[in-house]
């Protein structure tokens, strides 16, 4: 009996900078890591590459002045309100700098306790502890310290109010905050308005829009095209971008789907197995101390070939062990599961031996697999080779 599942691979190549030719560079990876490591390649194995090392390649930078140019082209007007910027550093601490250069006014609405991936302005315990309803309650940043005083993030250090503020001052523009949960709150001061979350940006933009707003644009909208010969994504615009210096932004990378397809068809190339690939950026996982949710990026995979599109389809085997097979024990009971696997016919959605395995998206699975294999530090494995994600107990 086979005795190895699913194996995840952090792979090394050279740092990469742009201009080099990534395709190449991944397949001369994995070719050299199959031969120190003895790997015999599969066509369902998977070679996935990390969005930053994507974008690097492509040269898909943006500086601040480039921002600011686009936001004043599109919006026209001197004031605007900026609608639940999450709290960070590194994903947008630079774009906003870009905004404050655009605008003299800036209305800042901040969500609380926490922006939408988990970043908390303060400890959810003291909402109770203030009697404070995060559901109706809106105020300013003068109520905001006297209700919560300055507030460290336990990860960063940083308090994120005095930051953001202190980004803004240094641009020459006037940024008011105010703290709601509700996103037509902006609209007692502006209605021009930016949209900067991520994942409910377009429920925020219809809500504005039906509560009279005059302009709602999201940051898809930002930086979508090129502004003379910046980099630009057309379909994510700001969204993922990343801090690259004191003045530029990385931006999640674009023609992801050609990036795939000429990696697949290089891979089969040097190895005759067309493999599945895709690019990678944040895994969709929350920290259970943190409370962070990683996926700061607007998707987990924006590209992949097409053999990683769908759902697991599994069975639960304790279910069967419990159930179904509760009597049988040794080979007779091993023998049972690997039939009732082979048996399996369609979709097992509804079957209760299916239950809790995970129905999520095939690409939001491996990308969150890949993004812990690689980290986000030093490892120095840009690349992740996966094999035996899709095997089951019946593969031999």
């Amino acid at each position: 009996m086979r005795t190895t599942g699913t194996v995840s691979r952090g792979v090394r190549c050279p740092v990469l900078k742009q201009g080099d030719d990534l395709v190449r560079i991944v397949t001369d990876s994995i070719v050299n890591m199959a031969k120190e490591e003895h790997v015999t390649f599969h066509e369902k194995d998977v070679v996935a590459v990390t969005e930053a090392v994507v974008g690097r390649t492509q040269g898909n930078y943006v500086s601040i002045d480039d921002i600011a140019q686009d936001l004043k082209a599109k919006f026209g007007t001197d004031t605007i309100g900026l609608v639940f910027p999450i709290l960070s550093r590194n994903r947008i601490s630079i774009c906003l700098k870009g905004i404050a250069k655009a605008f003299k006014k800036v209305y800042m609405l901040m969500s609380y306790p926490s922006d939408e991936v988990g970043n908390h302005l303060f400890d959810l315990d003291l909402l109770d502890e203030k009697g404070v309803n995060p559901y109706s309650e809106v105020f300013g940043e003068d109520r905001y310290r006297e209700l919560f005083g300055y507030q460290l993030h336990p990860f960063t250090g940083v308090d994120y109010v005095a930051y953001y503020k202190e980004l803004f001052e240094e641009q020459g523009s006037e940024l008011i905050m105010v703290f709601g949960n509700d996103c037509r709150a902006i609209l007692d001061y502006t209605d021009q308005v930016l949209c900067c979350d991520i994942h409910s940006r377009e429920r925020s933009k219809r809500r504005l829009l039906a509560a009279g707003a005059a302009k709602v644009l999201t940051l898809a909208d930002i930086m979508n095209a090129p502004v003379g010969d910046s980099g630009y994504n057309p379909e994510y615009g700001l969204y993922g971008s990343n801090k690259a210096t004191e003045t530029t932004v990385k931006l999640f990378p674009r023609d992801g789907q050609a990036f795939v397809d000429a990696l697949q068809k290089s891979l089969k190339e040097a190895t005759g197995v067309e493999m599945n690939c895709m690019i990678y950026g944040d895994g969709a996982f929350k920290d259970p101390v943190g409370k962070i949710w990683e996926l700061a990026d607007p998707v987990v995979s924006p590209a992949f070939t097409g053999r990683l599109v769908g759902t697991p389809n599994e069975l639960k085997l304790k279910y069967l062990a419990d159930n179904d097979f509760k009597d049988l024990s040794g080979e007779e009971l091993d023998k049972a599961m690997k039939d009732a696997i082979t048996r399996k016919e369609g979709s097992l959605k509804g079957n209760m031996a299916s239950q809790g395995t995970t129905p999520r998206r095939l690409t939001d699975l491996i990308g969150s697999l890949c993004d812990l294999t690689s980290g986000s530090g030093d490892k120095g494995t840009p690349i992740v080779f996966i094999q035996g994600y899709f095997d089951s107990l019946a593969d031999e």
